[in-house]
């Protein structure tokens, strides 16, 4: 199925992958007591920060990320994903997370958990970064800045 004007567009697919985010998140929540915030865990992960998480258990949780995506790409007709330019990924990860210590958590953190749980300062933080999106996309789109290949 797919949308009038988005041919790529995969709306089964975008609502079987919310619903696993938030489980996955409420699991996490409810079984260890911690923010599914993937900033956090990966910091806790490199050693940049402390926390109750042990780190081998942040390791298992960042590479199971990438790789739970491989297993249903593996078993579904999924398309491959598109990636930009590698210095355009390497500059933007440098940006977004330099973005994430300013604002104390990432989408995952405050857009998934925070909002869930009604936090003042998450519903102002995924304001921002949604702002922030459609202004950059905007941009781009001005510029004729084409990002993906």
């Amino acid at each position: 199925m797919s949308l009038p004007g988005f041919p790529e567009a995969a709306p089964l697919a975008g609502v079987t992958g919310g619903v696993l985010i938030g489980l996955a998140a409420a699991l996490m929540l409810l079984g260890a007591g911690r923010i599914a915030g993937v900033s956090g865990i990966a910091a806790r992960a490199f050693g940049l920060a402390e926390g109750s998480m042990p780190r081998m258990g942040a390791w298992a949780f960042l590479i199971g990320l990438p790789l739970g995506a491989l297993i249903v790409m593996g078993q579904t007709d999924a398309a491959s994903p598109a990636f930009a330019e590698p210095l355009l990924l390497v500059v933007a990860g440098l940006i977004v997370g330099i973005g994430t210590r300013l604002g104390s958590g990432c989408t995952s953190g405050h857009g998934v958990c925070g909002m869930s749980r009604l936090s003042q300062r998450s519903l102002v933080a995924t304001a921002t970064f949604m702002a922030t999106g459609f202004a950059t996309v905007a941009a781009m789109n001005a510029l004729g800045i084409e990002v993906l290949p």
